[in-house]
């Protein structure tokens, strides 16, 4: 046929093709098609293609590409990874996307970092770390072996553990080796607490003494108290240091002379918590920057002022239940902002600004549960049987460790958390190191720590 004659035929033959029914047409096409050799097939099914699948994330700008993707859960964006080298690269480079699947998690953002593929690398490790912690296999265990009697006091820094035993010793333990470093001959040990050059130790001799660890040697005690010494911390640039005590007082003392300076009273319990804090909020009473202390028996918290002066009385005291009926848990969080305690009826959270109570939360079985450590992601509780992960956001339990069943009571310090940081958010950084220690009955330390990425 010449190729005018085709030209008029092939008018013809579309106008009459459009006067068709859908049925019609894809009649008429069925016929064709029965018709067809393999050139023309082979051609068909090429213009198919092109004319159905079209690849959007191709066609469209990369902004709003990106503003499409932002739609999808961070599983099917791996799935669609999957599709094409083009689809990965543009899905990977999404960083909206990975860095709200990151916050989602729990995971610490650094805004600062500007690659493009960063993220996506980032949530992969998250997601990992995740799953690990929900099926209960993120951390390992192992044991600190090297006092003969009771291990009653624990402190960590930086990696280092401090045990404070009856066998008249304390040992200071690089957790991640095992090995002590330093073994001192002390008095009995029911506090501890170190830096780089000294330690610090309360004694159920009534006393508080500090040691120097290169040498051994005690280099100031400090006499007054006529209770057991529970709890102590200390601040090299006040000179300060403070100790609660069974006698229900809590003393503070010039660290470098071992004088008294003053005597807070008020307590009706033994004291055995005491922390020494920045505060990091303003309120009526006090600023940023000023100088805190919180002293806790087993009812009340009570907060002071403290600062070179020699006097300071009570600026408020919290409590849980007015009747006394509720006790509180010995172990207190408190980073210049919140105060965080456990009791029978929950966990309290007060604001430091208004010493408002903000939330309680009740997770299953709190009767039995004590706080480890509070941060704004994560908390880390514990009770006779496991360790356990608390996102704070939901306040659901997300993940459990076992603990040995044959463990002393949770009365005292012989139980402590180890790396703290990660409780405001993991980063793939801080997830690493001790987790929790506890002292056993055979006079061993315990130790949960984070097992190493997979």
């Amino acid at each position: 046929m010449e190729k005018k004659d085709f030209e008029a035929w092939l008018d013809n033959i579309s106008i009459a093709f459009l006067s068709l029914t859908d049925l019609q047409k894809n009649e008429t096409l069925d016929h064709l098609i029965s018709l067809s050799g393999a050139v023309q097939l082979r051609h068909l099914s090429n213009n198919l293609e092109i004319l159905l699948k079209r690849d959007f994330l191709k066609l469209l700008p990369l902004e709003l590409s990106f503003y499409l993707l932002k739609w999808l859960d961070p599983q099917t964006l791996l799935t669609c990874c999957l599709v094409s080298k083009q689809w990965n690269k543009v899905i990977s480079a999404c960083t909206e996307v990975w860095q709200t699947a990151c916050k989602n998690l729990g995971w610490q953002i650094d805004d600062s970092v500007q690659d493009p593929l960063h993220w996506k690398k980032v949530y992969l490790k998250a997601i990992l770390r995740m799953k690990q912690l929900k099926d209960h296999e993120a951390f390992e265990t192992s044991s600190l072996i090297g006092h003969s009697a009771r291990v009653y006091a624990l402190y960590y820094k930086d990696g280092l553990l401090c045990t404070g035993s009856d066998d008249l010793s304390a040992k200071l333990w690089d957790v991640s080796t095992g090995q002590c470093i330093y073994g001192i001959q002390t008095h009995t040990c029911a506090a501890v607490k170190f830096d780089e050059q000294k330690l610090v130790t309360g004694s159920f001799d009534n006393t508080v003494a500090c040691w120097e660890w290169s040498s051994g040697a005690k280099t100031q005690h400090y006499r007054g108290h006529t209770g057991a010494v529970f709890s102590v911390d200390y601040n090299d640039e006040l000179d300060i240091l403070v100790s609660g005590s069974a006698d229900f007082t809590v003393k503070v003392w010039a660290l470098s002379t071992g004088t008294c300076l003053n005597t807070l009273t008020g307590h009706t319990e033994w004291v055995t918590k005491v922390v020494l804090q920045k505060c990091k909020v303003k309120s009526l009473m006090h600023s940023p920057g000023d100088y805190i202390l919180l002293s806790a028996d087993k009812y009340e918290i009570k907060i002071w002022p403290i600062g070179r002066e020699i006097n300071c009385k009570c600026l408020r005291t919290l409590s849980v239940s007015e009747d006394r009926s509720i006790s509180l848990q010995p172990r207190l969080h408190f980073d210049g902002k919140y105060i965080v305690c456990s009791s029978a009826l929950g966990l309290y959270q007060w604001d430091f600004a208004s010493y408002d109570i903000l939330r309680v939360i009740k997770p299953p079985d709190f009767s039995n549960v004590s706080l480890l450590g509070f941060g704004e992601i994560f908390a880390l509780l514990f009770d006779n049987r496991y360790l356990y992960i608390m996102d704070l956001r939901t306040e659901k339990l997300i993940s459990r460790w076992p603990l040995p069943e044959y463990r002393k009571s949770k009365r005292g310090s012989s139980f402590l958390a180890g790396e703290m940081s990660w409780l405001n958010g993991l980063n793939g950084q801080n997830d690493t190191g001790l987790v929790f220690a506890t002292s056993m009955p055979d006079h061993s330390i315990h130790l949960v720590l984070w097992k190493e990425h997979g």
